[in-house]
């Protein structure tokens, strides 16, 4: 968990969750943005970068420019736990205003990192939850899909990782698995 801006951000259980988007985020911008980086295991400043054209086809797509590393782009589908958030959430526009999915103040830039981290902290502290940081949302969905036996690859896939160690520093143990780990020891 984070204390102070040190530490591993906080993976959230599915009851913490479930308050902060329906009680944390009060608007639908707030639960589409962080929708997305739990749902497809993307990095913030990823769905910040996100232009309306980037949803086609049940699909979101993260362009190779936008990614760390911008070394390649990633498609990830939009789950049926995703899709009503996008479908309640209409960006704002005005005339001359770039495509992004999430605009911000100046009409050729996105909301930027700083403003995501003080909705999710307005968010959190309504629920009362401490140590989240906006990424969270992606160790809690690599942690969660890891948890349900989809294999590293894959979850490597999703996530746009190129090294595999760099993966599993995402992914939480909890107290139970490793309790489960060596209970197997024996003869």
């Amino acid at each position: 968990m984070k204390v102070k801006g040190h530490g591993q951000a906080k993976v959230l259980n599915t009851a913490e969750l479930q308050r902060l988007f329906t009680e944390g985020f009060p608007n639908p911008r707030d639960r589409a943005l962080f929708g997305i980086c739990l749902f497809t295991g993307c990095r913030i400043s990823e769905a910040l970068a996100l232009e309306v054209s980037d949803i086609k086809g049940g699909t979101l797509t993260f362009r190779k420019s936008t990614t760390k590393g911008k070394l390649k782009t990633r498609q990830v589908a939009i789950t049926d736990s995703l899709k009503p958030f996008l479908d309640n959430y209409h960006p704002l526009r005005k005339i001359g205003d770039a495509g992004f999915l999430f605009p911000g103040k100046q009409p050729w830039k996105h909301l930027s990192r700083y403003a995501a981290d003080k909705l999710l902290r307005a968010g959190c502290s309504r629920i009362g939850v401490e140590g989240v940081s906006t990424h969270s949302f992606r160790r809690t969905a690599l942690t969660q899909m890891h948890n349900a036996g989809i294999p590293l690859k894959h979850i490597q896939e999703i996530s746009g990782h190129h090294d595999l160690g760099t993966l599993q520093a995402y992914l939480e143990v909890s107290t139970e698995q490793k309790h489960k780990a060596v209970s197997v020891i024996g003869w």
